[in-house]
């Protein structure tokens, strides 16, 4: 019970074929950065692939994202929860983050900023028991940009909902990571066959980039 020790693995290289062909908009995307926690990233080797490159693309999406205008979202499990809060969640992981301010905080690398919004999140899916679908729609925004921790688990829940929720989800494939490359390539197949398009960091700039000087000549 709890998680696994994870063995270094590459980014994935090459992307399954997609399904649709939806194109990020910094005027209608949020960059969700899920739960990039000490306790979580420490289940990693931090200075062996796919971490280095993992907080390099997160940290590029964000840069990007301040500025260009899109909103910032963090996610982040509350450590020491009762059994209660854990619900059935204590069946398959255990008692999760501990009482330390330090195993639950965002990694220093991306700690969040001024401006920046912080969700405490209970289930997989970041939309669960959160603000996060009052978030987007009071904003007007139907995108959503997905990257962090675990790909096959909250990152692809959270990208479900999205889509049953007609909010577009963007599943960004080297700014995500997992237990092992065979869960990391699951996570990308299931997305790319039913509910996200895949793109790669470089893809997502680029597209927001494009989209942004598209309005800037239209204005």
């Amino acid at each position: 019970m709890g998680l696994p020790s994870i063995t270094p693995y590459a980014m994935p290289q090459d992307l399954p074929a997609g399904r649709v062909d939806w194109r990020p908009d910094p005027a209608r995307a949020v960059l969700l950065v899920h739960d990039m926690q000490n306790y979580f990233v420490d289940a990693f080797q931090r200075d062996a692939s796919p971490i280095p490159a993992l907080i390099a693309n997160i940290t590029v999406l964000r840069a990007v994202s301040d500025r260009l205008g899109v909103p910032v979202v963090f996610t982040a499990q509350p450590g020491a929860q009762t059994l209660e809060q854990r619900g059935l969640l204590q069946d398959f992981w255990g008692p999760g983050i501990p009482a330390d301010p330090q195993a639950a905080a965002i990694i220093a690398d991306l700690a969040p900023r001024g401006g920046d919004t912080l969700l405490t999140k209970w289930r997989y899916s970041a939309f669960q028991r959160t603000d996060l679908h009052r978030l987007l729609a009071e904003q007007g925004r139907d995108q959503l940009i997905v990257t962090g921790v675990y790909a096959h688990i909250g990152c692809l829940m959270t990208a479900c909902e999205a889509f049953m929720s007609d909010i577009e989800p963007f599943f960004v494939a080297d700014a995500v990571a997992d237990f092992s490359a065979a869960h990391h390539a699951q996570a990308l197949q299931y997305a790319a066959d039913r509910c996200a398009r895949l793109l790669t960091t470089s893809d997502v700039t680029g597209a927001l980039a494009s989209a942004a000087d598209l309005s800037s000549a239209r204005a």
